[in-house]
């Protein structure tokens, strides 16, 4: 995968940098490359973490999730690769009166809605919030937000547990019980 020839690709195919339209294109399976996405959302490649934020976002652009499988796509490759948990981490979230804003680690910017809800999921022996950024394509919320949200949140007892939720832009969702 080139990378001068990707920005090319991605400039001719669509106006929005930034997301281009990945579920729109079905090009032939090129094989795979050594990149893995680590559970802490670090980006690695033959071993080596990546240093280039804008190479990550790049890639993060094109990145497409088919059943189990993560892929980098353009309008004529694609090219499987290996995540551990999910490509993005939910890195801060910032709340005002619209809802909740998460960021992740490789710079989307999503408010929690209906539109990117949010689910509870093990990781590590734990249930642990996920945000659907874009796509299918999930950002764990990493924990120093989940502390955070645990002060923001409305605790609703529920037998002999308590169920914590918050709202954001009219969408109510649970981050635990206890």
């Amino acid at each position: 995968m080139d990378i001068q020839q990707l920005q090319s690709q991605l400039s001719q195919a669509s106006g929005d940098k930034q997301y281009p339209p990945v579920d729109k294109w079905d090009p032939e399976y090129c094989g795979e490359m050594p990149l893995v996405i680590k559970r802490n959302g670090q980006w690695w490649h033959q071993g080596t973490p990546f240093t280039r934020a804008k190479l990550v976002a790049l890639f993060s652009s094109v990145l497409k999730k088919e059943e189990d499988r993560y892929f980098l796509v353009t309008p004529v490759e694609k090219i499987g690769i290996q995540v551990e948990d999910v490509p993005f981490v939910a890195i801060d979230a910032d709340t005002s009166d619209t809802g909740i804003q998460i960021s992740t680690q490789v710079g989307d910017k999503v408010l929690i809605s209906e539109q990117h809800p949010v689910e509870l999921r093990t990781f590590e022996d734990a249930q642990v919030p996920y945000v659907n950024v874009r796509r299918n394509l999930w950002a764990r919320v990493h924990q120093n937000v989940l502390y955070r949200w645990v002060d923001q949140a409305e605790h609703v007892s529920n037998g002999n547990k308590t169920e914590l939720f918050l709202t954001s832009n009219g969408y109510r969702f649970s981050i635990g019980e206890f």
